[in-house]
């Protein structure tokens, strides 16, 4: 058996399984909150009340910018907005760069 952490797959076709044998499809279950971040905005509260339907915040990112790909509030990617080719009415995001650990734990 293999001490390393890294999925093993069976020849026979069975499930991926972790070095120790326990099945990986458990752990592939797990929910994740992922998050597009569009851009920031800082304000101070009493401008914050005075918001109403109608109002625009202007954000940090401009249209063109990549926006930050996050799961469970570290960036994982970072890519930019598309209209979805099967439904018009609904945005979604085209991966341009998978951020990898090291850069990932800078950005926190």
């Amino acid at each position: 058996m293999s001490s390393s952490p890294f999925p093993e797959t069976d020849l026979a076709g069975n499930e991926p399984r972790v070095g120790d044998g326990r099945n990986l499809d458990s752990i592939l279950r797990i929910p994740v909150l992922m998050q597009v971040v569009l851009g920031s905005a800082t304000m101070p509260v009493a401008d914050l009340m005075k918001l109403g339907r109608g109002a625009v915040v202007p954000l940090d990112h401009r249209v063109g910018e990549p926006v930050d790909v996050m799961v469970n509030g570290r960036v994982i990617a970072r890519g930019e907005i598309v209209i979805v080719e099967e439904d018009n009415s609904r945005f979604g995001v085209s991966l341009t760069e998978v951020v990898g650990p090291s850069a990932a734990d800078q950005t926190t």
